[in-house]
């Protein structure tokens, strides 16, 4: 069993720990059974400022070492992710909520892997440039450049992949950074950058502060900072990148969303059941791509709900490191109570009919009760202009929708301002692609959920964000381009000439 506390988490920077001039801590707590795990100090205006100059310091060497060299040092840190996989999954159990079967086989596991996906990808010349040949005496090449410092504003559902996903093209493109993680689970930043230290990372290359928006807001705001890169809500996810586009810097906002998985007639019942299940209880449904708008046929629907209500006794919250646990709280007591105002508002205003759930906790041990648990919860009978299928709950909150035609399921599934992921269930491939084809999303799946591996570039469309992340599109978002056209003609083409 790990342990119930941790050491005050200082800020990082410069290669090493330094305390906070603010005089101002918050507490990082289990949201198993509310109890706190450590303090953490929030950096004040003159840390942010002195994290940003040692990044700063460190780029002009960073960005200079050979890309092989970089992708040596990142593939040390890959190794000692893998070798120190379930210390830092219990890390980020206790700090998460989320069961240990779940963080010791996804969390660090993925993070690892897209670090080690883009420092194979630049050892391997993926920063390489194009050469084009214009005309016999007439060359023009690209060359790709580091942007320079950069900010990451990580989020608290998925902490160490999140820091992994942003750190890793940034510091193998030549580029430093200063990392802020969430309030709400910020214990895996200090992990993160001292396996960076150990791996060879030089001092200013990872940086880290901590503190609540105030702090974020300071350090994207900053002029030395080059991109800002931002995991989060819509509306500050806006703000944010408002702020940013304003003063020319490079962007990347992965926001929110409110997907649609569209099961089609012909689909296997227990493959759709399974797959619906996935995209809205996998980590209590604090998931940004979660399918929570759930299109059965009129005519499956109530073989869907019996199939549903028999698995549904499969979700078995308990103690966080039970091998048995899978499904824990919310990461956060404010959180927990806004899933609730939207599971109330479902069945006093919208009036849909509940199927699973509802309020209150589920059941767990007595030492777990003051934790932030809710039920998973499943509505029927929705419609489109209800509350609770509009707006991203970010909880374990389903939503079944039936539809008469495909036609009006793919229609219905469009009427939304996010666009961040969507999916089809069927046996017609044909079909499932053409239905693919129309959905606006920028992440999608066809009988299958969730699944986000390092070389799929992922990001929304309309409000659900800017740019990519992961994959080989995903470097292209931590660098510049500069083309260079070389004419070897030995004369220069001119309207300046005598007539």
């Amino acid at each position: 069993m790990p342990p119930s506390s941790f050491p005050t988490r200082q800020l990082y920077y410069d290669g090493k720990l330094w305390p906070a001039s603010s005089g101002k801590t918050f507490e990082s707590i289990d949201p198993s059974n509310a109890t706190p795990l450590a303090e953490i100090q929030v950096a004040a205006h003159a840390d942010i400022d002195a994290a940003i100059a040692a990044a700063d310091r460190a780029f002009s060497s960073w960005s200079q070492t050979p890309p092989i060299a970089r992708a040596r040092i990142l593939q040390k840190a890959v190794a000692l992710l893998r070798e120190r996989n379930d210390e830092i999954a219990r890390v980020e159990t206790l700090d998460s909520g989320k069961a240990f079967t779940e963080t010791s086989t996804v969390d660090v596991v993925t993070g690892a892997d897209t670090l080690e996906y883009y420092a194979n990808l630049v050892g391997g010349g993926g920063l390489n440039g194009e050469t084009t040949q214009l005309r016999e005496d007439a060359w023009v090449y690209t060359k790709k450049a580091p942007l320079g410092v950069c900010a990451a504003i990580g989020a608290w559902n998925y902490p160490i992949q999140i820091a992994l996903w942003k750190s890793a093209p940034c510091l193998a493109a030549g580029n430093t950074l200063v990392y802020k993680p969430s309030e709400f689970t910020p214990l895996h930043a200090q992990t993160l950058a001292e396996i960076y230290r150990e791996a060879g990372l030089p001092a200013g290359v990872f940086n880290v502060v901590y503190g609540a928006g105030d702090v974020g807001a300071y350090l994207t705001a900053h002029p030395t900072i080059a991109k800002v890169s931002f995991t989060g809500q819509v509306t500050t996810g806006m703000k944010v990148a408002g702020s940013a586009a304003g003063n020319m810097k490079y962007v990347t906002m992965e926001l929110g969303g409110k997907s649609p998985l569209i099961i089609l007639p012909d689909a296997e019942l227990d493959n759709a059941v399974d797959g619906a299940m996935m995209a809205n209880f996998y980590s209590t449904g604090q998931v940004c791509t979660n399918g929570t708008r759930v299109f059965v046929p009129a005519s499956m629907k109530a073989a869907f709900e019996q199939r549903l209500l028999e698995k549904m006794q499969y979700i078995r919250p308990g103690p966080l490191f039970d091998d048995a646990t899978n499904f824990g709280p919310l990461s956060s007591a404010i959180h927990a109570e806004k899933v609730a105002s939207y599971i109330r508002h479902g069945i006093e205003t919208d009036k849909a009919t509940l199927l699973f759930g509802g309020l209150g906790k589920p059941s767990v041990p007595k030492e777990l009760e003051a934790g932030f648990w809710v039920r998973p919860t499943v509505f029927t009978n929705c419609t489109d202009d209800m509350k609770i299928v509009k707006e991203e709950i970010f909880g374990p909150v389903m939503s079944i929708l039936s539809y008469e035609t495909v036609e009006e399921a793919v229609e219905r599934a469009n009427t939304t301002e996010l666009g961040l992921a969507a999916g089809v269930f069927t046996k017609n491939l044909n079909l499932a692609h053409r239905i693919i084809d129309q959905l606006q999303a920028g992440i999608t799946w066809i009988n299958t959920w969730g699944e986000s591996p390092a070389d799929m570039a992922v990001g929304g469309w309309k409000n659900s964000g800017v740019g990519v992340e992961n994959g080989r599109r995903g470097i292209e978002a931590w660098v510049k381009n500069k083309s260079t056209l070389v004419d070897t003609n030995g004369a220069i083409a001119t309207v300046f000439a005598k007539l």
